[in-house]
């Protein structure tokens, strides 16, 4: 393979960005070469706008001055790492000086030396991400794959470049990174290397939340989310970095009932939203949280058998300690997601023929703009091998949203406010912030969306006196 060849030159300017880096490298007498991730992608007819540059002495030195002819944006250095970046367009290109590394027991960062190319390749991951393209003038474009990364990447399969035992104990992301990579690329994990993932599963412990999460997110976006949650449990990673999913797993059996395994309900659903949720991770944090309280709400009934009653409730109320415990963001998609987990089964409650407007209307405003995301969800969540039931609730999932679409455009309560508000309370009866008014508040709410007032300022009024004459705040 030569850059010359590279699928995504012309659009991406690379071949102006290697020349470059080419020429001022042998101007400063170093040596320079793309490595890892390009070079696999351009290999796999994969787009991508991060360039790494590995060179024999100083990265940082050679950002700079390649910025300098590329007259692009300001050099970021990161001095812990020796590292430095530089954005061409869209493009991102990072600098580091080959180097070698050594571990510490309970650490994963490593005492890093001045190397070799050979030495750095040594150190990465996977074959698969040791390949490089050499950029110096008397080689240019030589393709060097000192661990048959090729055969591998044809193969569709992950191992590492030395010891797999080694690799994992040094830097245990690693094993989270094997599992990212075999479901973004949909490769096979090499069984000695799986093996070592599973023995040295525990060392993830060293590495920083942060860390573990930023590849688990990853994972979920992938193309095959499903097959690295299976491959997160089957190493026994998933019980070590997310617990509450693990505890899915399992059936129970009693009087001879049984229920379905959560956990590979849950996968299934997930693999359900792909198609409407490209790129939306919290839609799929969604589908991993919707059944999260199952083992917390799960009882024996004889005549019933095994139920979950209030799961969504409970989930709901678990989602902020598993974003808190994740570092995942506590903002509006933590309650985007939340919301999603506590109003699951409702679109399902509503497949019934007898559903009224009011329980139509109450849907449309605690879903709000939400509404769709809602139904996606609770239609992903058919999961059943009876084709005929999964057709009939689909059937009814269509009628339901028809329903809500009609009531919409006649009512209007999708992101509706009732009209007459706290302050209007109080300043009516001239009373202070108490109770009542919170009473009042959600009378008028739920009148309009019972249907027992139509939604206007005056009928609304006029239903606040009559609610204020029934606790008490004015004389009847």
């Amino acid at each position: 393979m030569n850059i010359s060849e590279n699928k995504y030159g012309d659009l991406l300017g690379s071949e102006k960005i290697f020349k470059t880096i080419s020429n001022v490298a042998g101007k400063i007498d170093q040596q320079a070469f793309v490595i890892g991730g390009y070079v696999r992608d351009q290999i796999l007819k994969r787009e991508t706008k991060d360039i790494d540059i590995v060179t024999l002495g100083s990265g940082i030195e050679l950002a700079k001055k390649t910025a300098k002819v590329l007259n692009c944006s300001p050099v970021k250095i990161f001095k812990n790492f020796g590292t430095a970046m530089i954005n061409v367009g869209e493009i991102e290109v990072q600098f580091v000086g080959a180097r070698k590394e050594s571990y510490r027991k309970n650490s994963r960062n490593p005492v890093v030396e001045d190397g070799t190319i050979e030495e750095d390749q040594n150190r990465r991951d996977f074959t698969i991400n040791a390949l490089a393209i050499s950029l110096n003038k008397k080689d240019y474009g030589e393709f060097i794959d000192p661990f048959n990364g090729t055969q591998d990447l044809n193969e569709k399969v992950l191992k590492t470049p030395l010891d797999p035992d080694i690799t994992f104990s040094d830097d245990p992301l690693r094993m989270m990174r094997a599992i990212r990579f075999s479901s973004q690329l949909d490769f096979n994990i090499e069984s000695s290397t799986l093996k070592a993932i599973q023995k040295n599963a525990d060392r993830i412990s060293i590495v920083a939340q942060e860390r573990i999460t930023e590849e688990l997110n990853k994972i979920i976006l992938s193309d095959q989310p499903s097959k690295g949650f299976k491959l997160l449990e089957e190493t026994g990673l998933l019980k070590l970095i997310f617990l509450e999913f693990q505890l899915l797993k399992g059936v129970d059996i009693l009087e001879g009932k049984s229920h379905k395994d959560n956990f590979y309900h849950t996968l299934k659903v997930l693999d359900n939203i792909l198609p409407y949720s490209k790129g939306n991770l919290w839609l799929r944090w969604a589908a991993l949280l919707h059944d999260i309280a199952k083992p917390n709400t799960k009882r024996f009934n004889t005549k019933q058998g095994w139920t979950f009653h209030g799961h969504e409730d409970k989930g709901a109320r678990m989602v902020p300690n598993i974003f808190r415990k994740l570092k995942l963001p506590l903002d509006h998609q933590m309650k985007y997601v939340q919301k999603l987990v506590l109003l699951h089964l409702r679109p399902i409650s509503l497949t019934n023929e007898s559903i009224t407007d009011s329980a139509l209307r109450r849907l449309l405003f605690e879903a709000g703009n939400d509404l769709e995301d809602l139904m996606t969800l609770c239609q992903s969540d058919i999961t059943s091998k009876n084709k005929e039931k999964k057709i009939k609730y689909l059937n009814r999932f269509e009628q339901v949203k028809k329903k809500l679409r009609d009531l919409e455009d006649r009512d209007k309560i999708k992101n509706w406010q009732p009209p007459i508000g706290g302050k209007e309370i109080m300043e009516t009866f001239n009373i202070k912030p108490c109770k009542e008014v919170g009473i009042l508040k959600e009378s008028i709410k739920n009148a309009i969306l019972d249907g027992i007032i139509k939604n206007s300022y005056q009928e609304a009024y006029d239903y606040l006196l009559i609610k204020a004459k029934e606790i008490g705040i004015i004389e009847k």
